[in-house]
């Protein structure tokens, strides 16, 4: 989920050419960055272009080499890394370093794995083709615009960058305007490691500076943001017919059948609603409990969630809300469950203390209500009971989101996992999905379309090309030279092999 900060529209030639990174605890400006116009970032676009021919000639084994390079030194520098993102999201330092550790797992997978991934194969040719050999290869697609989010300002966006630039792309990046400075530091510490600056590109901005981005001649944008976002960028986008990627917002849901571990249950609900102060697009956001262990469960919840706190030290359980706005957002559904019959076992409408949000637990909320429909990004969790656990799936597939799940269950885990209407489900675990670089990382409906990691997410950034070549001569059904005879023959031949029941 990504947005401007708030202040008063003001149009865009009358705009300063900087803007101030902020550090959310406090307000403070920390540094200040520029507003790159449409023809800056043309210009960058255009020696990313340039670039892009060396970085693939490479090949996988160079690039390899190189992304080795940036791997050793991010993990050399990561405590610097994660005190960016600490300053300018206000997670804590542990949160952020955990942001470190999963990309670097992330880029050594991309590595490692592009060549088998993307090297060229072989296809079967077919019986009426015989004489022909046929094969696929991955070639890039050339230079790839990342727009990355602020909630997790370096393993998110570095799904798509590891992944381009494996691939044999070019990258360009615009991280949020909350997010300026981590963006920066990506970039920078590539060039220090690779010894080359063009391959892997910063502009810094706001929404302006993203249009201009997709408008900028990329051969494809990679997204991660609000649906509503979203949908400006692909309508930008579709004016080049530019592809995209999109990985938008989730209402995730956790489901809890009746011989399900409690303990691990309630402990996965806190942890997926209360990390990174709920602003997960993974996170845990609604529970559906079967009535036998609901209570039990709930009361686990509760014991857990009273023990949570937020705070701007660096071992704080979890950090301010980053964007302002939000702090509206996650009033108002808290007021709309509650004014409709939901019941707070933990927190309530005073839990909303800008910058932080306190732990709230809600249960018994309409099913309607905007705690239940609408995406949160807050340390709210709602938990409401079913008769069993096929209500349960019901209940979580009406949802428009089609992001993360998860379900706890000893015996049908696996089987309700297939039921979900979801890009990836954790089973008897929360968001481990997210931390398997082989597993694709993307979802369906308002939470967009397109891999990130693994086989999917490396083809993801690739224009897959076939090509068939002919072995020897034969009859050639191409051409108006053919042989009347021919094309009897041929269906004769497909009745044969293909019309009969088998």
């Amino acid at each position: 989920m990504t947005s401007t900060r708030d202040a008063v529209s003001v149009p865009a030639s009358e705009q300063p050419d900087t803007f101030d990174s902020l550090d959310p605890r406090n307000g403070q400006v920390i540094a200040s960055y520029p507003r790159h116009t449409p023809e800056q970032v043309g210009e960058v676009v255009a020696r990313a272009r340039r670039a892009s021919r060396w970085w693939n000639d490479l090949g996988f084994d160079g690039r390899a080499r190189k992304l080795a390079a940036w791997r050793q030194l991010l993990d050399r520098r990561r405590d610097e890394l994660a005190a960016v993102v600490s300053r300018e999201t206000g997670k804590p330092l542990d949160d952020a370093r955990i942001e470190g550790i999963l990309a670097l797992d992330h880029l050594h997978w991309a590595a490692k794995n592009a060549a088998k991934v993307l090297g060229p194969r072989n296809a079967a040719a077919g019986l009426l083709m015989v004489n022909h050999k046929a094969s696929v290869e991955y070639p890039p697609m050339g230079v790839v615009g990342v727009l990355g989010p602020w909630n997790y300002p370096v393993f998110t966006p570095m799904g798509s960058i590891v992944y381009a630039l494996a691939a044999g792309n070019t990258v360009v990046f615009k991280p949020s305007e909350l997010t300026p400075g981590v963006g920066k530091w990506l970039v920078d510490s590539f060039a220090e490691a690779v010894g080359e600056d063009a391959v892997f590109q910063l502009i810094t901005g706001e929404g302006e500076t993203g249009a201009a981005l997709c408008r900028a001649g990329v051969d494809k944008v990679a997204f991660t943001g609000s649906t509503a976002t979203a949908k400006k960028v692909m309508a930008t986008c579709a004016e080049t017919l530019t592809p995209v990627l999109v990985e938008c917002g989730g209402k995730d849901a956790l489901l809890v059948d009746a011989d399900a571990d409690l303990d691990d249950a309630a402990a996965a609900v806190v942890w997926g609603a209360m990390s990174n102060a709920g602003q997960t697009c993974v996170g845990v956001e609604r529970v559906y409990v079967v009535d036998a262990v609901a209570e039990d469960l709930l009361d686990r919840v509760a014991a857990r969630a009273a023990t949570i706190a937020p705070g701007g030290a660096p071992d704080a359980h979890y950090g301010p809300i980053t964007m302002p706005s939000q702090l509206g957002v996650i009033s108002g559904q808290i007021d709309d469950a509650l004014s409709r019959g939901g019941r707070a076992v933990v927190g309530g409408r005073d839990s909303v203390r800008a910058p932080y949000v306190e732990p709230v637990v809600l249960a018994d909320v309409p099913e309607d209500s905007s705690a239940v429909t609408d995406e949160t990004f807050g340390p709210t969790v709602v938990v409401n009971r079913v008769r069993d656990i096929d209500e349960a799936v019901d209940h979580a597939n009406a949802s428009r989101y089609g992001l993360g799940a998860s379900v706890f269950a000893k015996s049908r885990g696996h089987e309700v996992a297939r039921r979900l209407r979801a890009g990836m489900v954790s089973v008897n675990g929360v968001i481990a999905f997210a931390g398997i670089p082989s597993l694709p990382f993307g979802g369906v409906g308002d939470s967009g379309f397109g891999r990130i990691h693994g086989v999917d997410g490396l083809r993801e950034f690739t224009r897959p090309l076939a090509i068939s070549e002919r072995r020897f001569r034969s009859v050639n059904v191409m051409t108006f030279d053919r042989p009347g005879w021919v094309v009897k023959v041929l269906a004769v031949l497909v009745s044969v092999l293909y019309g009969r029941r088998r």
